[in-house]
């Protein structure tokens, strides 16, 4: 796997690598937002470690830059931890929030159960032969293409809640715990904050509006 990972930080790039090139992994080092947007364009990369607070182009703004032309998957790291940084970055669909201090071992878990993540939607995208429509009265939604329409009108969510309302919806009607919701959706089973799910499911509501229920 190649790391692109970019943080103003020398000493924590540096024991990113150090961990995941131990594990086999090779990787990039960028010390702000603008290089990171430059080294995403060239491409190459298969996930993208992105810290928040840097000069030039802070991570948010670098987000948004690379979500123009790369749906590679964004792992945001912050030395702030509160709610509302974690609301912003899903909101935009960043794949996973880690806050600082942290443990590399946890960040190289976490950089697993992204990767293990967009493989399997990879290989259920490409398992599925015809479109699978569900149609709930003003809520519509294309699994195959993941899609959703409300009273006709197509809503933008962010991955995370395209990955968390499809799951929910191809098992319906039937009772998903916690842990279970965790462990399918982000790829690990309550590995890190748990409050993640709370917040997605707040967006998600939000997104679905009259239909949230």
């Amino acid at each position: 796997m190649k790391i692109l990972v970019v943080d103003d930080e020398e000493m924590i790039r540096r024991l990113i690598a150090k961990y995941a090139t131990f594990e086999g992994h090779t990787v990039v080092e960028a010390g702000d937002g603008m290089e990171a947007v430059r080294l995403c364009r060239e491409g190459g990369y298969d996930i993208l470690i992105l810290d928040i607070m840097m000069p030039e182009l802070d991570g948010f703004s670098a987000y948004r830059e690379i979500r123009k032309f790369s749906d590679i998957p964004i792992i945001m790291l912050s030395a702030r931890g509160e709610e509302y940084d974690k609301i912003n970055g899903f909101g935009l669909g960043v794949d996973d929030y880690v806050v600082k201090p942290f443990s590399p071992k946890e960040l190289m878990l976490r950089v697993e159960a992204v990767m293990k993540r967009v493989r399997a939607s990879a290989k259920q995208t490409e398992d599925v032969s015809a479109n699978e429509i569900v149609d709930l009265g003003g809520l519509k939604a294309d699994i195959t293409a993941r899609i959703v329409y409300i009273d006709g009108e197509r809503v933008e969510m962010s991955p995370k809640e395209y990955d968390l309302f499809f799951y929910m919806l191809n098992n319906r009607n039937i009772a998903l715990s916690r842990e279970k919701l965790i462990s399918e959706v982000w790829g690990y089973d309550f590995f890190g904050d748990a409050r993640t799910l709370d917040t997605h499911i707040k967006l998600l509501r939000k997104s679905l509006g009259p239909y949230a229920k």
